[in-house]
């Protein structure tokens, strides 16, 4: 792992702590610190003793304090392991302003978005925050400590609307996938009604058809019994007659 990338959060020196087999001691022997530094760091000089041993004690609280909100960060360069500590060095105004432009100079550099979201943005201003945390931390350990809270509020807060923010997309996907299959099942089943009704109409013509060529069938059929009939009744009516005029002729006397 190599050392980490630069933070807006004034860090130590990096300092050896041990070898990685030395780490792994079966004896569990405290580590022994050397006071190397990195090829490329820069040495900082230590902050002035205090002369009073309460004064002593009350930085050693704050400076524990201080580690307890923000832990150093560790890491190994070959089989050596590196921790890094930030700094107990009180700040100047001079320190806050070029806070200030190294966070803008950072923001352009890292072409972080002005609005919206942006993970970017919302990481240099969170180690912009740890760095005004630790500032006030060293003069007041306990206004520290009520910053470290409202840290914490505005990380759960920021997780919350990131929960609720992928629940929320995860749940429009699923309605749009739900209404993209409802949508895509509506297209068939028009697609269906409609072969259906154009098949209904196929069969709705053909009937028409053989009703025509019943009717018609019928008619004809019709007309001929009607002329077989009216043949009839002319051959019963000749036949009638000429019985009748048979039957006048006998019944008549002969003169």
């Amino acid at each position: 792992m190599s050392s980490p990338g630069e933070s807006l959060l004034k860090y130590d020196s990096p300092v050896l702590i041990s070898k990685s087999t030395d780490r792994k001691s079966p004896k569990g022997r405290p580590l022994r610190i050397s006071h190397q530094q990195s090829p490329d760091s820069t040495p900082i000089p230590p902050p002035p003793k205090s002369k009073t041993t309460s004064t002593d004690t009350n930085r050693q609280e704050n400076e524990e304090i201080l580690n307890a909100i923000l832990p150093p960060r560790e890491w190994t360069d070959g089989n050596q392991l590196w921790v890094q500590q930030v700094s107990s060095v009180p700040c100047t105004r001079t320190d806050v302003v070029h806070l200030e432009e190294l966070l803008d100079v950072k923001l352009q550099q890292r072409q972080a978005r002005e609005t919206g979201i942006c993970p970017i943005r919302r990481e240099l201003y969170s180690q912009c925050f740890d760095e005004l945390i630790r500032q006030v931390t060293i003069n007041c350990a306990e206004r520290g400590l009520l910053l470290l809270r409202v840290r914490n509020e505005i990380q759960m807060t920021i997780a919350a609307y990131q929960t609720l923010y992928e629940s929320s997309v995860a749940f429009g996907i699923r309605k749009a996938l739900q209404a993209e299959q409802g949508k895509a099942d509506m297209e068939k089943r028009i697609s269906d009604t409609e072969n259906e009704i154009q098949e209904l109409k196929k069969q709705l013509s053909e009937q028409k058809a053989k009703c025509d060529a019943i009717e018609k069938r019928e008619n004809e059929r019709r007309q001929v019994e009607e002329k077989k009939h009216t043949e009839e009744i002319q051959f019963l009516k000749r036949t009638n007659q000429q019985l009748k005029t048979q039957l006048e002729g006998i019944i008549t006397p002969k003169k």
